[in-house]
Formats: C-alpha cells, structure tokens, sequence
C-alpha cells in the first residue's frame, strides 16, 4: 500500500478522544501538510490551496480564535491559561510549499507554527524516496529557509522522526505498516525483531532527527509530531528523553488540560475541507465529540472462520471477508484474536505471536490491517478472553483455575453454569500469564478497541479456589463460600468485592495494551439478565452500573433466545428501559444474536434482526452489533440487513 495512502486510512481511523471531558477545551492544534494547488501538490489529497489557507487564517483570526507558540503550551502546564480560543498551527513533512505559500501568510498575521521534518529527507542529495517513489530534493524545503525563519521566532522546528515516516513489514504475508510502531517481520527464519532491537531502532532513529536538528538550526527540537500520528510507550518514553516534551498525533477529540503534552491531539485540514467544514470541524473539537456520540453498527467476527491451514485458501477467505463487510457497510468489527478450535469455550491458542499460548496462525495482524485498509471499517476491536484460558500443561500457572462449589438449594438463587474453564482472577501467577498475553497482542497488530468476552464473571458459586478465599478474607469476609451465601448481607458485599475486583482485572490489561497503543477503548460484553434483574448481579458477578461508569462501552447480549425470553418485544423494550434510566445510551452497544444456538444453530432470519434494528433506533438506540457473522452461509444476508443499519441515529458531528 502507498505510504501516504496508509496516513490517510489511518487518519480515517485514528483513535477516537475519550468522552466528553471534565476539563474544558483549552487548546485546538491545526495539521497542515503541503499549502499548493492541486496540479502541484505530491499528494493532492492533503494539499490546502494557497487560497484556502490564507482564507482559514484571517476567518480564525476575525472569529475570535488566538494563535499561540510552543512557549505558550508549555507555559501553560506552568500554570500560565492559555487565551480563550487557542490555535497552535502545526505543518509535517517541510514541504517547499510552506516557504513559498505558508510563510508570507504567517508572516503578516504573526502567527507563530511548527514545522516537524523528515531528516532523512531534508539530508538527502538529488531525490528523496516519498510516497514510496523517486521524487525531487527540491520539493522539500532547505536548511537555509528554516534557519530565516526560526530568527524571526515565528517558527519553530520539530521533529518527524530521521526516517520512521515509511512503511515497514509489519507480518508474514508483506503488509506495510508504521515504521515508528511496528515490529519488523524479519523472514520465516528470524521471525520479528526482538523488543530490544525495536527499542535500539527507535532510540537510534530519534536521537538522530534530535541531534541533526540541534546541529542544523542550532536547538534541539521540543516538539515531534508522531509519524502517521502513531506512538506507544517506546516511541513516548524516547522522544521524553530527548527532550521532545510535546508529541504530535492525530487523534480525535478536543485538548484539555488533561490531555497528556506528549499526545495533543489534531485537526488534519484536508483539500476538500471548505471552510464551512472547517468550522464545523472546530467546534467539534471544542465540543470534544467521541466515539459515543457517533452511532456505531459492528460485526462481530469469528476469526476460526477465516483460518484455514492451507494459505492460499485462507487468503481467499480472507477476501471473501473483506467483501462481506464492505456490502454490510458496517463501520466497526469486533474481530476474534483467539482460537477455540475445539468450541469448548476457552482460548487454547491465539492468533498473534505469544509468550504463554501457542500461535494457531499468525492472522490477527493481517486481518486486521487488511479490514482497516480495504473496507470502510473505522474502528476494529480485538475480541479476547480475560479468564477462559487453557494455558499449557506445562505452564505454571495453568492449574490455577476458578473453583466452583455444589449448589442450586436455595429457591431464590438459580444456579448459573458458566459452562468452561477459566483462570483464576485471584491468582497472582494466573493474572501475570494473562498480563504478558494482552503484551503480546498490543504489540503484534494496531487496533482501536478491546473487547473483552463474556467470560469476566464469576457466579455466586465461584470462586472457591485458595487464593480466592484468602481474598475474602482480605476483604472481611468469612474464607468460605458456602458460608458466605448462607448470609444475603455476606452476599452482597461478596458480589460488590468480585464486581469491582474483575473490572480492575480488565481494566489493568486495558492499561497494558495502551502501553503500546494509547488510545485504546475499552469495551466489555454483559448479560442481558445482570441490566433486567437486580438479584442477577450476585449470578453474574457483573453490574450494569459499574460497567457503563468504568468502560467505554458496554455491549450487552440483547439475545432473547439465549435468554429464554418469553416475549422478545418485552425484553427489547425492558432493556433499553433499564440503559435509559441510567442515561447510558451513548455508551452501551446492545449486541443481537444471528443464531439460536438453542435450537440447533438455527439461523435468526435476517429480516427479524433488521425489524428488531429498525425497532431499537426508534426506541433511542445508538449502537448496535450483531453475533456471529456465519461468513460462508452469507448470514445475516447484507441485502437485507445494510438498510436497517443505515437507518441509524443521525450523527453529530463525524469526520
């Protein structure tokens, strides 16, 4: 794939912000790339025309908007405010265009800017390799022309790495992927680079954009705008050493005081962007529109499903995918990154390289690149367990499962089988086995979301191992289950304790994918009957409340089937019933079922799921999903179900 085509799907892609935040917007940042007409321009797509950039610069300064420095932002976190209405422009790459059509406009309105370059670029002889061809030296501007500029304090120099901004392999079958994130496929032989050679090809990288800058315009640089908007702990942790304190992304959403100096987030100005959509876009930043305020339509996918063991076969599966979800026109996938071949509901493989389980295949990566660069899909989720792990025999912690008690006598408590093995929760060598998993998975592919299956539960009969019950006990409880359930005050306050200590579980993998991968949702799969029942959280071990407060979202198996639900209109209005007095709407996904697995796999007809879509955005519904997507049966047939998932809630603002 073409290197600024790759930038453009990534954009298309990127992160979304948080919620809206406590913290009002205190700081927009402009991204400029080239300022050229389009016949000149090396990638027309990004190119801003002369005309539309001085048009853009006198609207912000006639509505009110105040253009800022570097000192200013950093100042700011000194405890100096920044005005009201704050604009730092930034522009990547060093483009000559900026020298002749930017910097007279900056000029005259004294407004001051970041210019980030490719040092490679600006030290190359003759041509440069751009956009993955042969281009003039010419197009990218001098040293000279930034020295001139940086006397007159309007500019500032930043970093845009030596020569991370290009594609590397990123895995086996050839995908090319962020330099600057991504762990090089080597050969079948050698495999990936180790994390050591990762980390020594970055150091390496940034320390010399840090010191051919220093040595160039006579100050090292204190500003790196990320190559494609990508960075992770390394690339974070590097850059900070350096001296780097203010990274550069292109993430979504507005930048308050909370948002971290290394990570601001910006507004790419595109060619097509009229200044009517140049304002919209502002105010959506100040207004700091999410990923919640945008309705999202999933697939859920069964990765098991595209695996085949002859390669070319499963390349041709992977096509056929890639087709199915561009006529479903879905804009989100959940997508399986474990293997349960045997279908007896715990991971014994995955589909990444791992430390603590086998590789089935390495497809995680490729199907996941492959979805976010050929179809529409602008956020994809990496579906995964957090407890149902069958680790190795031979692994240390492989016995360290959840115990359950006998039970089913009390006639108010109907026994919950969860019906697969599970690690314990309580284990510290059980916890660590899954910590190195989610490690693995954050490094081996890019991805927006987790989502964490329905296996983070624990029934009012669990978890009776030893470390559980020295747990109780550390809780105040009795080191008993039996004794604990025959008390209902022990219950409740037992129930509370296991609610809150799983989603610290999920929560504290959520922080080790975004190690790698910063922006990183969190999203979690919950029963029906924990959000129509009170009494179900003790079954459970799950709580709607704390769910929709503590993740980014919530999606609930709206499966009436799988519920036994008498009268499935009842339990679609009951649901959504139970969300909206908790005004959650925005952050819960009501997932439905596209087979009645209780009545021998039965196909749910595609026309009662897209009446039941239908239904649910007449009833104020913003996100729906669907499970399973049976791919070689074309179930649900996307004929039918695309017109009622484009029938969604208008959105408010999108890019």
């Amino acid at each position: 794939m073409r290197l600024l085509t790759l930038a453009r799907v990534l954009l298309l892609l990127a992160p979304a912000a948080r919620a809206l935040a406590d913290a009002p917007a205190e700081l927009t940042v402009l991204n400029y790339h080239e300022v050229a007409d389009e016949p000149d321009a090396l990638s027309p797509a990004y190119a801003v025309s002369p005309t539309n950039f001085l048009r853009q610069m006198d609207w912000l300064r006639n509505h009110g908007y105040r253009f800022v420095s570097v000192d200013d932002v950093l100042a700011s976190r000194e405890g100096r405010p920044l005005p009201e209405k704050a604009v730092l422009v930034t522009f990547d790459d060093g483009y000559r265009s900026f020298e002749r059509y930017a910097w007279p406009v900056l000029r005259m309105f004294h407004i001051p800017s970041v210019v980030s370059v490719v040092g490679s670029w600006l030290e190359a002889k003759g041509t440069i390799e751009y956009d993955g061809k042969p281009r003039p030296r010419d197009a990218i501007i001098g040293w000279d022309a930034l020295r001139e500029m940086v006397k007159t304090g309007l500019v500032e120099v930043g970093s845009h790495s030596w020569d991370l901004h290009r594609g590397v392999t990123g895995n086996p079958q050839g995908n090319q992927e962020p330099a600057a994130t991504t762990r090089r496929w080597i050969d079948q032989e050698t495999g990936y680079e180790t994390e050591k050679v990762y980390r020594a090809r970055v150091r390496a990288d940034l320390e010399r954009s840090s010191d051919l800058i220093r040595k160039r315009v006579g100050r090292a640089p204190r500003v790196i705008a990320w190559p494609y908007g990508r960075y992770n702990a390394v690339t974070r942790d590097v850059a900070l050493a350096l001296g780097m304190k203010v990274g550069l992304t292109l993430d979504d959403g507005a930048n308050t005081r909370d948002t971290p100096l290394f990570a601001l987030r910006r507004l790419l100005v595109e060619r097509s962007m009229s200044l009517q959509d140049f304002s919209r876009e502002l105010a959506a930043r100040e207004r700091d529109l999410s990923d919640q305020d945008r309705p999202q339509t999933i697939a859920h996918v069964d990765l098991d499903y595209v695996y085949d063991k002859d390669p070319a076969q499963q390349e041709r599966n992977l096509g056929h995918l890639l087709d199915r979800l561009q006529k479903l026109g879905v804009n989100t996938v959940y997508l399986q990154a474990f293997s349960d071949a045997d279908g007896n509901g715990s991971a014994d493989a995955v589909y990444f390289p791992c430390r603590r389980l086998p590789m089935r295949a390495d497809l995680f990566n490729r199907v996941a690149w492959q979805i976010r660069t050929r179809t529409q899909v602008r956020r994809l989720y990496a579906w995964m367990p957090v407890l149902a792990f069958e680790l190795p025999k031979t692994d240390p912690a492989a016995g360290d499962v959840v115990q359950a008690i006998a039970g089913g006598d009390h006639p108010e408590r109907p026994v919950v089988n969860m019906g697969y093995r599970r690690l314990s929760p309580f284990s510290a060598r059980a916890r660590q086995a899954v910590r190195e998993i989610y490690e693995d998975l954050a490094r081996a592919a890019p991805f927006e979301g987790v989502l964490f299956h329905d296996d983070l539960t624990l029934s009012d009969l669990e978890d009776a191992s030893p470390p559980a019950l020295a747990a109780y006990r550390s809780w105040g409880l009795p080191g008993s289950v039996e004794e604990i359930r025959r008390s209902d005050d022990l219950l409740g306050r037992w129930t509370i304790f296991k609610i809150n200590a799983l989603d610290d579980l999920a929560l504290e993998l959520a922080g080790v994918v975004r190690e790698q991968q910063p922006a990183v949702k969190a999203a979690r799969n919950l029963y029906a009957r924990v959000a129509l029942q009170p009494r179900a959280e003790s079954w459970y071990g799950q709580s709607l409340d704390n769910s929709v407060a503590r993740y980014d979202f919530t999606a609930i198996m709206a499966m009436p089937y799988m519920e036994r639900a008498a009268d499935p209109t009842a339990f679609f209005r009951d649901l959504v019933a139970a969300v909206e007095r908790r005004g959650a709407m925005k952050r819960v996904v009501f997932e439905l079922q596209a087979v009645d697995w209780a009545s021998q796999n039965r196909p749910v007809p595609t026309e009662e799921l897209a009446a039941t879509i239908r239904s649910l955005y007449g009833m104020g519904v913003q996100h729906v999903a669907y499970y399973p997507d049976v791919l070689f049966r074309e179930h649900p047939d996307a004929r039918v179900l695309r017109p009622a998932l484009d029938a969604r809630p208008a959105v408010q603002q999108a890019r």
